[in-house]
């Protein structure tokens, strides 16, 4: 588990390896930071409430969940689950939580500002992730318990994959273009 943890948060250099080599030249760092900083922010959203956000006890109808135990990791010290201790459980989905709003920065690319980009990724974060996250991999979310055998998610897709394809598409329909790219093919 650890070494898949290091791995997926090896995803992070190398998606903005290759979304700076989608941009202009003068654009290629402030790309390449719009994945960089998903680890500093999220990676402190996650330990302060995303974890419990999203593995916490079901709550507002099971809109997303909450756990004081979880705020700041602070009750899970000892836990061990499916043979894995809670703390390597937590880092390995904070990890994920860290790639998918970096997975979206690719659709902004020359398009918003730092600061910007930084707020939406809080907010985004927040209000779609974590509940979604609640929804799908928590054991008492409801769309895992849906059905007879509840939504099968195969290597993150519909909590990762969907949730940021969506997103950047929404994204990428409300701020139009980029600027300063001619409008036809040559």
């Amino acid at each position: 588990m650890l070494t898949s943890t290091a791995l997926v948060l090896l995803m992070v250099p190398g998606l903005a390896m290759f979304y700076g080599g989608l941009v202009r030249t003068k654009n290629v760092l402030g790309t390449m930071m719009h994945s960089f900083v998903s680890i500093a922010v999220i990676g402190v959203l996650w330990v302060v409430c995303g974890y419990s956000l999203a593995f916490g006890k079901s709550i507002l109808g099971g809109f997303c969940g909450w756990d004081n135990d979880y705020f700041f990791l602070q009750g899970i010290d000892n836990t061990i689950t499916n043979c894995v201790p809670e703390y390597v459980l937590a880092m390995f989905q904070g990890k994920f939580a860290i790639i998918t709003p970096a997975l979206i920065s690719g659709a902004l690319a020359e398009r918003v500002s730092f600061r910007g980009y930084i707020l939406f990724i809080v907010f985004w974060f927040l209000l779609i992730y974590c509940p979604l996250c609640h929804w799908i991999w928590a054991s008492d979310g409801w769309l895992f318990n849906a059905g007879a055998s509840g939504v099968i998610d195969l290597a993150g897709g519909l909590v990762i994959h969907v949730s940021a394809g969506i997103s950047a598409l929404v994204l990428a329909l409300l701020l139009g273009k980029r600027k300063g790219y001619p409008t036809t093919l040559l």
